[in-house]
Formats: structure tokens, C-alpha cells, sequence
């Protein structure tokens, strides 16, 4: 990993950390000011809604003007939200952040990843890249939340709970800065001419390439997969009898062990077959899925979560190698927003109808169902191999 990465994938981690940490303080304070369960819940989707409706508008924008302009838009809506918000930390105020500060972050992925996409020379470096890039938010989902932690906590308690929040949020307000001055000395990639008398492109000209529909239906299949994981061990632990750090425990296991495998993959890319990862990680999770109702003990969850985190956390630098070389050069940007505007939209959408099949059918059930549907999925990861390479 070069220098020039390296300030790139920081430069992520500041951004989403800056979410990530304003993700957690928000909901704190709203229910410490005596908002219930809706409001905090609506609160929450906010961080996800914003990228579903922003996605594609930021990647076409970024086709056409490459990494500075955008990053420095998405740096200000960051630094607005997370200011606003320590300034006035009031219940409409944090919905704003929520929408500023996730929206902020969705741009940022968008621009980053269509960036180190185009700089990557060949499969191998797609996936040794984009690996790297990959740990970038499993870190900052831990470094966001801590420090905003530590600002509630000691700053609350010499000088009043909602000074630790105030803190919390504008220290969240100053991590965007940091990746503004990372990013500002980055090389700007040569624009793309364009066509004189091409036709506008639609996202649906994309969606009638077989590949590209193939891929973001098992991105989606995956991606469900992690809300469901999500979702339902704290559900199942609460009807254990487990504690809550211990159920905090397995979500950690998991984490960990998503972020693990994207910092070795790296050094095996050379190795990797991007169809063939996927797959793998289809049918292995479709397997933990079946299994994951019968485990008796904290123990035995914690070790199947940490082969779940090794499974799915394995995907996302697969899946965005992928894209980059099924889909043409010039509409990278808005095929990436094009993934992330599925995966908020199922983030958003995909816990209540969970909440509702639970409740119908029970925890396993909803495993049960889940699993199958993700292991028929897997053909559709294995058609991704190239056809002059496809034994079937």
C-alpha cells in the first residue's frame, strides 16, 4: 500500500467516522431529552435515507468532475451537520445531521472508490485496493462511536451531560477537516472526454447489461444478510438470557473478523477469483444461517459470527473489482451509486419487513428463509466467472 492510498483510505475513515460517531450520540441524547423508541428508530434511518436519494446524482457527478470538488461538498455537509448540532443539539437539529452527515458519507465512498478504481492497473491491483480501501469504514465504525463515547462521558462529567454532547459533536465536526486536507493534495485522474452528440446516459442503459444486474442482485442478497445478522442476535441473545456484553461481544466478534479478512486479502489478490469468493461467501453464509438457531451457548455464536464477519466481510472489495471492470470507465460514478442507493434502500426498508417475518415465523424462521434465499442466489455469483472459463 502506497502513501497516496494510504491518505486516501484516511481520508475515508474521517468521513464515516464523523457519521459513525453523530450515529451514536444523536439517538443518546434524543432519549436522554425523553424521545421514545419512533423518533429514535426515524432518527436512525435518516443516517441511510439521504444516501438512497444521493447516490446517483453523487456518481454521475463525480464522472465528470473526479475527486476534489465532490469531496470538498461532501466535507461541508459533514462539518455542517456535526457543527449544527453541537451548537444546537435539539431534536430537528440532529435529523438534519443525521441526513447531512450520512448523506456526506455515501458521496465520499462514491468519489474515493471510483477514484483508487481507476488509478488500480489490472484485476489483481482492483482487488488489492479496494481491500485496503474496505477497512477503512470497519475502522472508523469503531473509532467514530468510541470518541464520541469518551467526549459524552468526560466531558459530561465535569461540565454537564449536554456538554459532553456538544463536545462529542463538534469533535465529530473536525474529523471531516482532516480529510479535506488529505484529499486536497491528491492527483487528479484525467477526466474522460465526452462524446459530442452521445446520448445522455440513463441508469437503465446500465441495467440492461446481464453482469451488472447479476452482481448488484448478490451484493443486495449479501448485504441483507449482514441487517439480518444485525438484527437478530440481539433478539436472540435477549431470549437466552445473555447480557449485553456479551451480546455486544458476538456483533464484536463479527466486526472484527470482517475487518480482518479484508487487511490479509491484499496479499493473497493474486490468488483470488472474484466469482469464486463470492460464491463462497453465498453458500457459507447460507449454511451459518441454518445452523445459527441451534447454537446453545454465547460461545458457539460468538465462533460461527466470527466465520459469518470472515464470509461477508470478504465480499465488498470482490464485488467492487467486479464492477469496475463490467461496467465502461466513464460511468464507474454512477455505477457505484447505483450500488450503494440498493444497499441504504434495503437498509432502510429491510428491518421492519425482518421485524414483521419474526414476528410471524420466529427468530430461526427468519434465518431459515434468509439462508435459502441467499444459496439460490449463489448461480448468480457463479455466472459472474467468465464465460470462456464457465463449466457448469
Amino acid at each position: 500500500m502506497n502513501a497516496a492510498l494510504a491518505r486516501l483510505i484516511l481520508a475515508h475513515v474521517c468521513v464515516h467516522a464523523c457519521m459513525a460517531g453523530t450515529r451514536l450520540a444523536a439517538p443518546l441524547l434524543a432519549l436522554s431529552q425523553g424521545y421514545g423508541a419512533m423518533p429514535v428508530g426515524f432518527l436512525l434511518a435518516l443516517f441511510a435515507l439521504t444516501q438512497v436519494f444521493l447516490a446517483l446524482p453523487a456518481g454521475r457527478y463525480a464522472d465528470r468532475h473526479g475527486l476534489r470538488r465532490p469531496v470538498i461538498y461532501a466535507v461541508v455537509a459533514a462539518v455542517l451537520g456535526a457543527g449544527l448540532a453541537a451548537v444546537f443539539p435539539i431534536y430537528p437539529v440532529l435529523c438534519f445531521a443525521a441526513l447531512t452527515t450520512g448523506g456526506a458519507t455515501g458521496v465520499a465512498s462514491i468519489v474515493l472508490q471510483r477514484h483508487v478504481g481507476r488509478v488500480a492497473e489490472g484485476a489483481t491491483q482492483l482487488k488489492q485496493v479496494f481491500s485496503w480501501l474496505a477497512t477503512g469504514p470497519a475502522f472508523s465504525n469503531f473509532f467514530g462511536p468510541f470518541c464520541a463515547g469518551l467526549m459524552i462521558d468526560h466531558a459530561g462529567a465535569t461540565a454537564g451531560a449536554l456538554s459532553g454532547y456538544r463536545t462529542a459533536f463538534a469533535a465529530m465536526a473536525l474529523l471531516p477537516i482532516v480529510s479535506w486536507l488529505l484529499v486536497r493534495t491528491a492527483k487528479e485522474l484525467p477526466r474522460i472526454p465526452h462524446v459530442p452528440g452521445a446520448a445522455k446516459p440513463r441508469v437503465w442503459d446500465l441495467l440492461h447489461e446481464p453482469m451488472l444486474r447479476r452482481l448488484l442482485l448478490v451484493n443486495w442478497a449479501l448485504s441483507s444478510c449482514w441487517d439480518v445478522h444485525t438484527f437478530v442476535v440481539p433478539i436472540l441473545g435477549h431470549e437466552r438470557g445473555l447480557s449485553a456484553s456479551l451480546i455486544g461481544g458476538i456483533l464484536g466478534a463479527f466486526a472484527i473478523a470482517a475487518a480482518a479478512v479484508r487487511v490479509i486479502m491484499p496479499l493473497l489478490a493474486e490468488r483470488l477469483r472474484e466469482w469464486a469468493v463470492i460464491t463462497g461467501a453465498m453458500v457459507a453464509t447460507a449454511v451459518l444461517f441454518a445452523v445459527y438457531p441451534f447454537l446453545p451457548t454465547a460461545w458457539t455464536m460468538g465462533l460461527v459470527s466470527v466465520l459469518l464477519g470472515l464470509a461477508l466481510g470478504s465480499v465488498q472489495p470482490m464485488v467492487m473489482s467486479t464492477l469496475h471492470q463490467i461496467t465502461p470507465e466513464h460511468r464507474h460514478g454512477e455505477a457505484l451509486g447505483l450500488r450503494l442507493m440498493s444497499i441504504n434502500a434495503s437498509s432502510v426498508l429491510m428491518p421492519m419487513l425482518f421485524g414483521a417475518l419474526s414476528s410471524l415465523i420466529g427468530v430461526a424462521g427468519l434465518f431459515w428463509i434468509v439462508g435459502a434465499f441467499v444459496g439460490g442466489s449463489a448461480r448468480g455469483a457463479w455466472l459472474l466467472k467468465p464465460p470462456a472459463d464457465r463449466t457448469l
